[in-house]
């Protein structure tokens, strides 16, 4: 059973996915750092110079509504919009980026179509036949 494990974990496919899911996670948090630090401050600055990620939705009248979203939740149910918007942007932002990756994957390993295949030996043999056939008076 242990052999069997080893020949398991050792296989190529096994040793890639662990290094795919370690890189992975480490462009996650650069693209976190990337929407969170760059991408939502000038949206919020638009938005009047509220933070991104504190933008709610009240449903009751305890919750004050300039109040920041952890102590609005406090005080009651709220729909967080703004942390919302922000994992879907997330989301697009690695979606994208591994969509170019797959692409140009894709574009390296493409491999030119083959030639076609030349003539079998039956046909050179029937080839040869017909020419001969034909040089005759």
């Amino acid at each position: 059973m242990v052999k069997e494990f080893k020949e398991f974990a050792m296989r190529g496919n096994v040793v890639d996915l662990a290094v795919g899911v370690i890189i992975g996670a480490a462009f996650g948090k650069i693209v976190s750092s990337l929407v969170e630090d760059i991408i939502m401050p000038p949206i919020g600055l638009v938005m009047g110079g509220e933070d991104f990620s504190n933008l709610f939705l009240r449903l009751n009248s305890k919750t004050a509504s300039d109040t920041l979203l952890a102590e609005a939740k406090k005080h009651g149910p709220v729909i967080a919009y703004g942390q919302f918007l922000s994992v879907a942007l997330h989301f697009v932002i690695i979606a994208f980026c591994i969509f170019l990756v797959v692409k140009g994957m894709n574009v390296l390993t493409k491999r030119p179509a083959p030639a076609p295949p030349g003539p079998t030996k039956e046909e050179k043999l029937l080839t040869e036949i017909r020419d001969l056939l034909k040089a005759r008076p």
